[in-house]
């Protein structure tokens, strides 16, 4: 029963001590097989391990043909020997060293200092160089994320090989970059590169340069790094200012771009029309990545973003509206309006979310969105609304999408729980 019909995604090791052939073997295999997002120490489940007190594998290698093979001399089996995941390793940890050395960073010297993880301000250096390009920083989370992916792997034989510490350097770069971008928890990095350093303290008392025995073991910590933004408060002159005496410059431009995305993905959920926002946002960056800017253009570009969303984020103040009421609002508009134009059709998109959220007999109900009959009223009570109230410049056309736009925005934010479910 454990062995055919036990499914536990997280076991990750078997243990073989009695002979097993053809599809039982299989099937037994297959226990320790399934990755998993479920992650055990920060670290997720990518491959499972067979330990074999019996030599199955030679009945290992005549089931995998019958049954996973794929076809012979074309597909690579399923299974190797351990050993290959050694060579593995050091294959993507030579390729990780090399691109680095492409890009003037030289792990394997910063290992030769004394307290390698207290020199911040040389991985911020190495970080800030990976920050000048998105291709950079992704190939290099590449190769960090197969070498991990293969040394933890390859537990516990390599514990005492000794590459604990040039993993540890490439764990460590990457946390402080996802500490910069914020993409990543960074206690959990510390504690993940901690254990790495603790076993190989175990392991080797000497278990970097610099370092000799009898002294305590290494202490270090990923300071999450980046600033507290409030868009309103923003003092661009200020920024420009800092910017320019930073040794670290491509850091400040992460920062400012993080934040940008973060507000922007923000203001887009207020109001869907921003759409425009992100395009214009993601052109500036594509320009940069293919080198049609220098960094200094770079980072004044993104100020100058930064300065219409900080106006687009007020506008709904200056027009004398909620935010929903905006959103409405420009779903409602046309290109040319007159003043007494424009004041209609806020009034429209006021009194459209007064009659959908407050007025009687009540239109949004529960579930509405589900049920045809109810969306039929919801739908009723937007024309109604509208048309009463969108100035008679509307032709009929005009007037039908929009009250298109306005009802499938309504039912799309329904639909997902985000407002007007009810």
């Amino acid at each position: 029963m454990w062995l055919t019909g036990f499914d536990a995604q997280t076991l990750s090791v078997l243990y073989l001590d009695k002979p097993m052939k053809d599809h039982t073997l299989m099937q037994t295999i297959a226990r320790a097989n399934r990755v998993s997002s479920f992650k055990i120490n920060g670290v997720t489940k990518r491959n499972g391990e067979i330990v074999d007190y019996y030599n199955v594998f030679r009945n290992m290698k005549k089931a995998l043909k019958d049954y996973a093979q794929g076809q012979e001399g074309v597909d690579d089996p399923p299974v190797k020997e351990k050993e290959e995941l050694f060579k593995l390793l050091d294959e993507a940890t030579d390729q990780g060293l090399s691109f680095c050395l492409g890009k003037q960073i030289d792990l394997k010297a910063i290992l030769a200092e004394k307290a390698v993880f207290r020199n911040i301000n040389k991985f911020n250096e190495y970080a800030d160089i990976l920050l000048g390009r998105d291709e950079w920083r992704k190939s290099f989370q590449v190769y960090e994320n197969t070498i991990s992916t293969f040394y933890e792997a390859c537990k516990p034989e390599i514990l005492g090989s000794g590459r604990q510490p040039i993993i540890a350097v490439f764990q460590y770069l990457r946390g402080v970059i996802d500490s910069i971008i914020g993409q990543q928890d960074v206690d959990s990095a510390s504690l993940r590169i901690g254990a790495l350093l603790d076993e190989s303290v175990v392991v080797d008392e000497a278990n970097y340069a610099g370092r000799t025995a009898g002294d305590p073991a290494p202490e270090f910590q990923i300071v999450q790094t980046g600033r507290t933004w409030d868009l309103s408060r923003i003092n661009f002159d200020k920024l420009r200012e800092e910017f320019h005496c930073s040794a670290f410059k491509n850091i400040k431009i992460t920062d400012l771009r993080v934040f940008i995305d973060r507000k922007l993905t923000q203001m887009i959920q207020q109001n869907v029309t921003r759409q425009d926002f992100a395009q214009r946002f993601q052109a500036i960056i594509d320009a940069y990545n293919a080198g049609g800017s220098t960094t200094d253009n770079f980072y004044t570009d993104l100020m100058n973003f930064a300065r219409e969303m900080k106006a687009e984020d007020e506008r709904h103040i200056r027009e004398g509206l909620t935010e929903d009421e905006l959103e409405l609002f420009d779903l409602l508009k046309k290109e040319k309006m007159t003043k007494e134009e424009t004041l209609r059709v806020k009034l429209a998109a006021k009194s459209l979310l007064h009659r959908l959220l407050e007025e009687h007999p009540k239109v949004l109900v529960q579930d509405w969105f589900k049920d045809h009959q109810s969306r039929l009223k919801v739908r009723d009570a937007v024309e109604t609304v509208l048309h009463d109230n969108l100035p008679e410049s509307y032709d009929r056309v005009l007037f039908k999408k929009k009250c298109d736009n306005v009802y499938e925005l309504i039912l799309d934010y329904a639909s997902k729980g985000r407002k007007w479910a009810a």
